[in-house]
């Protein structure tokens, strides 16, 4: 797969399509994977050879996948592993898509290169807006570089009423 560099993003708004719940199998670490059981038991979750997963229904989506009117919702929002809190970005320590000078971010001195996936539906192409490049982009790097817990730029910045928010 092909992986757009940052700098080809206009912008990017998560539409709660629920592509990324059905499409992709969600890697945990080990604390991910810890809390899932605590809350919601083993059952939850699976093992590769050498990886933790969250459990997949058999049409192939997220096992916390929910419908909710035109909209797919995460049912474990408060505790959403790193893996679908960064989709559809990827920020990585060297430019592994290629594009180096147009996957390049500097943050807080560090030379980081960050890509996108293209079959994200809220992708806008296009020369990068401030609050993209500032704030959108930002809180992705400081979520994948752990500086930042809390998200806003996903299903949970919709004006989803709070009661749907963890179904």
């Amino acid at each position: 797969m092909l992986f757009v560099p940052w700098q080809r993003i206009a912008d990017w708004k998560c539409t709660a399509c629920g592509l990324c719940c059905r499409a992709y199998s969600v890697v945990l670490n080990f604390q991910e994977w810890l809390n899932i059981v605590k809350n919601y038991g083993v059952d939850k979750t699976v093992s590769g050879l050498d990886k933790l997963f969250i459990k997949r229904r058999s049409d192939g989506s997220c096992i916390f996948l929910y419908k909710f009117s035109n909209m797919y919702l995460c049912g474990i929002q408060h505790m959403k592993p790193k893996a679908c809190k960064l989709w559809p970005f990827r920020v990585l320590s060297k430019p592994k898509f290629g594009y180096a000078d147009e996957a390049v971010y500097r943050y807080r001195g560090n030379r980081l290169y960050v890509y996108a996936d293209p079959m994200c539906p809220g992708i806008r192409y296009g020369k990068p807006t401030y609050e993209f490049a500032n704030s959108t982009l930002r809180e992705f790097v400081e979520i994948a570089l752990g500086v930042r817990r809390t998200q806003y730029k996903t299903t949970a910045d919709l004006g989803v009423p709070r009661l749907f928010r963890a179904i």
